[in-house]
Order: C-alpha cells, then structure tokens, then sequence
C-alpha cells in the first residue's frame, strides 16, 4: 500500500473531511463534513456546506432568532434525516450547561428541547441540522484510502461559517499543493 500524502491527517474529532472530485455519490459530493466523533465505535459528522431553504423557525419556531446566519436548518447527513441535532459554539471555557454540552474544543452539542434564550447566553454561534454522517469502524478509513477524502485540519470558524456554500473551495484552498489545486476542479471535467 502506498504511503499516505503529507497533508492526509488520519480521521479524529474537529477534523474536516473533504470530498474527492471523484466522489460520486450524490449525498456527498462536494461536502465538508466536520467530525464531531471518531473512536473505536466509528464515527460521527455533519456536513457544514449544505444549507437547505428552510428556515429553523418553520421547524424550531422558538429558535429561529439565536441561530447563526444563515439561520436556516443544514442538511447534516443521511442518517437520522427525521431528527434534528443542535451544535453551539461555546462563549466560555467551559460547559456552559443550560442545554449546552461541552463535548470538546469549544463545541457543544444543543438540548433543543431547552429554552433557546437560555441556550444563546452560553453560545457564541448555533446551528442546526437535520441528520448527520456516521460510519462504522474502519468504514470511513477505506472510504479514505479508497482516495473518497481527504482529512485535513479544520475548526468552528468552518462549522459556523457566514458563507457554508463556498467552503468546498475555501477549504481546498488553504491546503498545501497539490490539494489546493483541486479547489478549481470543475464540476464536469466533459465541459472544461
């Protein structure tokens, strides 16, 4: 087996997964998915850049004015699509309670059924998502070596982005060569 590039980092919590160009599979082509998760029982993500057209208060209606812009619910992921999961990034050092959960880094995980004024005093930024990624263990280390992702460093400022559409290409893009050369692949290589 060949040796890993340079800039591959292994999968670990607070790490982005980026999707290959030659990743195909429509539930997550061109993603960035942020791993909240990753142990000997697998792991577990959301896709950061794909914002739906649904605001969180025509799901959430108590939540819609603390969200982070664009305050509208994420498609997370394929699993659990029917379920909604809350992450907050924490104002202080530490778990803030008031349903936040501290889970590491700064980032909470979000009681939804809390009261969401309550919630907002301890956050900094909230977003949800409906559905999240898991694999199960070594599923996400083939994908990996299969060349599906590529894991690089990554951090809340990406999770709670202003601009989610464009972080496939603004993740690329801070990465060293060759991969930030990927960031101007097109999405049909038969039209360029």
């Amino acid at each position: 087996m060949p040796a890993e590039p340079s800039w591959q980092l292994p999968p670990a919590a607070h790490r982005l997964l980026i999707a290959a160009p030659s990743l195909a599979d429509p539930e997550f082509f061109r993603t960035v998915v942020f791993l909240i998760e990753h142990d000997d029982t697998g792991t577990v993500g959301v896709i950061i850049n794909r914002p739906s057209h649904t605001p969180v208060g025509h799901i959430l209606p108590n939540w819609q004015e603390v969200m982070s812009d664009p305050s509208v619910v994420f498609n997370g992921g394929p699993v659990q699509r029917d379920g909604a999961l809350g992450l907050g990034r924490l104002s202080g050092a530490t778990d803030a309670g008031n349903g936040l959960r501290a889970v590491s880094g700064g980032l909470a995980l979000v009681d939804l059924d809390a009261e969401p004024a309550e919630v907002a005093l301890g956050a900094q930024s909230l977003r949800v998502f409906a559905g999240h990624a898991g694999w199960g263990v070594g599923q996400l280390e083939a994908e990996i070596a299969a060349g599906g992702w590529f894991v690089v460093a990554g951090g809340l400022d990406d999770v709670f982005s202003p601009q989610p559409g464009t972080l496939w290409r603004t993740v690329l893009r801070r990465q060293p060569a060759p991969l930030s050369l990927l960031s101007t692949f097109p999405v049909d290589v038969g039209l360029n």
